[in-house]
């Protein structure tokens, strides 16, 4: 009994003591094991640490230097003062603090410094970059790309706040260029462009939770389909529906967006946007899936797509065939082996948790795996696959069909002879 109390007792204490964790105010992760373990360096920073995750990487810090150069850099413009700015990030730290999932063992003043300091460089390279002011990480494209990547990890991350209140107080709205203001947003956009395939800016009143959301609302119209409940399931690669018939075409973006997510199969034809295949692909890939299985794991559209492309490539003919359509531009260390193309979308869906599945992606699968059953449609494919191969099989095939053709009239010019 008395042991039974202790217990109690005890069990009661953790009670008062344990901390309720409020998973909503959560959008900075640390990328879960089995996600991570598929490729550690695609989540992990390898020049600049951002924000309290990688702060004590010692692998990273070269990049203190840089960062107080252009945190001083940014002082010395600021319309605001040091202790203003000080002031702001104090007053939004146990904000900061609850976007991150982790615990952060640093102290008030710590923690603010940080915060503070690398707002500044994120701030003033942008600015650099836009007016091409050139210093010792513009000079080195190499460099500045790297950090790019680096500023798009999902575990290397600020909220989006903070960087647009310490923007808009030490600037005040005066920035202008040939008379015209430009937000955090439109620079953020213009820094992250060589990443991108050109899509619009967003409204100045999205709500951005950092830089790997932004990187996934610019690909990511606002979706307006409904989701079911069901696994994604398409039965043939790219190459064996172009032999039952199937067109691919390249689907251009409308005026007011850039959405990646913009296919429609009708009439034999699938029309797919064109998306760029490079070294940093899998990189943005893997993080903005990454903060869909964390952040929205009821509306992983991203994740849709890598699905959906994974299936539609999974050997070097089928991303033959996207390439040749114009749909995949091929970058990928400058190599020709296009199985790496498949690798990377087999790669990225690795390990990942759907618990449902775009409506509109379900009715593709459906209609293309439906397209290619059709008796008509399934014996062109068995024909071009057994006899149309290569040029000579084709040639071969050719010389035996007009063979029979001629043994045939042979035949029947003897039976009237006769």
């Amino acid at each position: 009994m008395e042991n039974g109390d202790s217990v109690t007792i005890e069990l009661q204490a953790l009670l008062k003591k344990t901390p309720l964790i409020e998973t909503k105010s959560f959008s900075i992760y640390k990328v879960p094991d089995q996600i991570r373990q598929s490729n550690v360096e695609a989540y992990t920073p390898m020049l600049v640490s951002i924000g309290p995750l990688h702060h004590d990487d010692p692998r990273l810090q070269k990049m203190e230097d840089y960062k107080l150069l252009y945190y001083k850099y940014f002082t010395q413009i600021s319309n605001a003062s040091l202790p203003e700015l000080v002031s702001c990030v104090r007053k939004l730290e146990p904000r900061i603090r609850a976007s991150y999932s982790e615990k952060i063992n640093l102290t008030a003043d710590e923690f603010v410094k940080m915060i503070l300091v690398d707002s500044a460089f994120i701030i003033e390279l942008f600015f650099r970059v836009k007016w091409k002011k050139d210093d010792v990480i513009l000079s080195q494209p190499w460099l500045l790309i790297r950090i790019a990547y680096d500023l798009i990890l999902l575990e290397n991350q600020l909220p989006f706040f903070v960087l647009e209140e310490l923007y808009n107080l030490a600037y005040a709205l005066v920035v202008t260029n040939g008379g015209h203001e430009f937000s955090l947003m439109h620079l953020a956009v213009s820094f992250f462009s060589f990443i991108l395939n050109n899509p619009p800016e967003p409204a100045h009143d999205s709500s951005i939770l950092h830089f790997t959301d932004m990187i996934r609302c610019l690909y990511l119209k606002q979706p307006s389909c409904g989701r079911e409940r069901k696994q994604m399931a398409l039965s043939y690669g790219a190459n064996e529906l172009s032999e039952a018939g199937v067109k691919f075409i390249v689907n251009k973006p409308s005026a007011s967006h850039g959405c990646i997510l913009d296919m429609e199969f009708k009439n034999g034809t699938l029309r797919i946007p064109h998306i760029e295949v490079h070294d940093g692909t899998e990189i943005w890939l893997r993080n903005v899936v990454a903060l869909e299985q964390c952040y929205y794991p009821y509306k992983h559209y991203i994740s849709d797509y890598v699905r959906f492309i994974g299936q539609l490539i999974r050997t070097q003919k089928d991303a033959g065939v996207l390439i040749k359509a114009g749909i995949i531009d091929y970058m990928i260390g400058g190599g020709n082996d296009l199985s790496s193309v498949a690798k990377l979308f087999s790669d990225v869906r690795n390990n990942m948790v759907v618990t449902s599945t775009s409506v509109d992606y379900l009715q593709i699968c459906d209609d293309m795996n439906a397209y290619y059953n059709h008796p008509w449609h399934s014996k062109m494919a068995t024909l071009r696959r057994d006899y149309f191969t290569t040029p000579w099989t084709t040639v071969a095939s050719i010389a035996g069909i007009v063979l029979l053709i001629l043994t045939v009239i042979q035949t029947v010019c003897s039976l009237l002879q006769v």
